[in-house]
């Protein structure tokens, strides 16, 4: 019996765990492999839109854009659970590359979705879809 309640516990805990989706691909259109390995991993996914990234920026404003973002992303995650909270963000690559080193620096879980391309010809037109594979975590050096 306290083997099912501390399993009990651990799915309760597990609820309050977030997802943040920072990229320019609402959740909502995954396919259902990738939600329920979201979820199952991480917790409940909370889609926050990817910033418009200005190419004329210099590295200096992507620098402040992205310390920006990264205070707001710690303010959506409840204090009591950053250590099990995650971020899946894939987008413009200095962007990310800073953002991803503010989060790690903090503790925070960062991941990248990977996909499998998979390409049908359909009367003389190539057709690709990309089909989840898994969540690939960012490590620094």
């Amino acid at each position: 019996m306290a083997n099912s309640v501390f399993e009990a516990l651990k799915i309760l805990i597990k609820k309050t765990d977030m997802f943040i989706n920072l990229t320019n691909h609402s959740s909502g259109k995954w396919n259902d492999k990738q939600k329920l390995t979201a979820e199952k991993l991480y917790g409940t996914i909370v889609d926050m839109s990817f910033p418009y990234i200005d190419p004329t920026a210099t590295s200096l404003q992507i620098e402040k854009l992205a310390k920006k973002l990264f205070q707001k992303i710690l303010e959506s995650f409840h204090p009591a659970n950053n250590e099990t909270n995650a971020v899946h963000i894939q987008g413009e690559f200095t962007f990310v590359v800073y953002l991803v080193s503010l989060l790690l620096d903090a503790g925070i879980e960062c991941v990248a979705s990977t996909t499998k391309r998979e390409v049908e010809e359909k009367d003389g037109r190539k057709i690709a879809s990309f089909n989840f594979v898994q969540f690939r975590k960012y490590r620094k050096p």
